[in-house]
C-alpha cells in the first residue's frame, strides 16, 4: 500500500521543519510527502527546496496564493497531487512519534478513517523545543500543557482502548488518516468554509453519512501539538451553518469541493 503524508502549512517554517526531523526519524517512511502550503513566503518555499534535496522520498509542495485562511481549499489541491492510496493529514506544527507513520498502517482498515492523539506543550517548552530542534519524545512534565497520557506508545494498550465511535465530536483534522478512495467519494473538503473552524468536523459527518466508520486511536499514532495563539475565529459563525446544513440534510458530497482539481 502507498501512503501519503499530507502536511499542511502557513508561514512557519520553524515549526516545519521540526515536522521534517521527526518524519526523517521515522522508522516506516510514508511513500511521498506532499506540503500543503496555503500561501507562505520566501522562508518556507527555501526550507522545502533543501529538504527536497536531502529526503530520500519525494516531497511535494502544493502552493496557493495568500488571500486570506483557505485550509480546505489547500488540502484538496494536496490531496488531487497525491498518488498514494492511504492518506495521513498532519499540520506542519508536530513532532511524530517514531513509529506514526508505522501505527497508522498497521491501523489502516477499507471503510474506515482514523483520528490519533496529541499533547500539548506549553509556550516556554515549545520555544525550547524550536530553539533545539528537539524530536524528542522525553518531554518534561512542566513542558505539557495537556494531554501528558499521550505521550504514550504502546500497542498493547493502543488495542485494548483504541475504539469505534459514531460521534463528530473531538474531530483533530492535525493527525487523521484516510482513504484517497472515501475523500473523492465525498468530494474531500468543502471549499465553503472560509476562515478557521469546523471544515474538518464537516468533512467527519460527511464520511460518516457515507457509512466510513470511524476509529479513536489511542497510545499509537503519537504526536505532539507546538504551542501557538489561536486562530481568529471571526468566521465561525458562518461555518457553523455550513456545519448544520450538512448534519441536518445527512449530506454526503459537497458540491464545491475536491473534483475541481481532478
Amino acid at each position: 500500500m502507498k501512503t501519503t503524508l499530507l502536511i499542511t502549512t502557513y508561514n512557519w517554517p520553524e515549526a516545519l521543519e521540526i515536522t521534517l526531523l521527526s518524519i526523517q526519524n521515522q522508522v516506516l517512511k510514508p511513500s511521498e510527502i506532499i506540503i500543503a502550503d496555503d500561501g507562505s513566503g520566501i522562508e518556507t518555499l527555501n526550507l522545502i527546496k533543501l529538504w527536497q534535496r536531502k529526503f530520500e522520498i519525494p516531497i511535494i509542495h502544493s502552493w496557493q496564493e495568500d488571500i486570506g485562511f483557505r485550509l480546505a481549499t489547500s488540502r484538496n489541491k494536496a490531496i488531487a497531487k497525491s498518488t498514494g492510496d492511504y492518506l495521513i493529514m498532519i499540520d506542519g506544527d508536530l513532532v511524530l512519534h517514531q513509529n506514526f507513520i508505522e501505527d497508522h498502517v498497521k491501523h489502516c482498515k477499507k471503510n474506515q478513517f482514523v483520528i490519533g492523539p496529541r499533547v500539548l506543550l506549553n509556550e516556554n517548552y515549545t520555544y525550547e523545543l524550536l530553539s533545539n530542534k528537539d524530536i524528542s519524545f522525553s518531554v518534561p512534565s512542566h513542558g505539557i500543557l495537556a494531554n501528558k497520557k499521550n505521550l504514550i506508545n504502546n500497542n498493547f494498550l493502543s488495542n485494548f482502548f483504541s475504539y469505534q465511535t459514531k460521534s463528530d465530536k473531538q474531530v483533530r483534522g492535525c493527525n487523521m488518516a484516510c482513504f484517497k478512495e472515501d475523500l473523492i467519494a465525498v468530494n474531500g473538503f468543502n471549499e465553503d468554509f472560509i476562515g478557521w473552524g469546523r471544515e474538518d468536523t464537516e468533512l467527519v459527518n460527511r464520511l460518516l453519512n457515507l457509512n466510513v466508520s470511524r476509529k479513536n486511536i489511542k497510545f499509537n499514532c503519537n504526536t505532539l501539538h507546538i504551542f501557538h495563539k489561536e486562530n481568529n475565529k471571526t468566521m465561525l459563525s458562518l461555518n457553523d451553518d455550513i456545519l448544520e446544513k450538512t448534519k441536518k440534510n445527512k449530506l454526503i458530497r459537497c458540491e464545491n469541493g475536491l473534483d475541481k482539481y481532478l
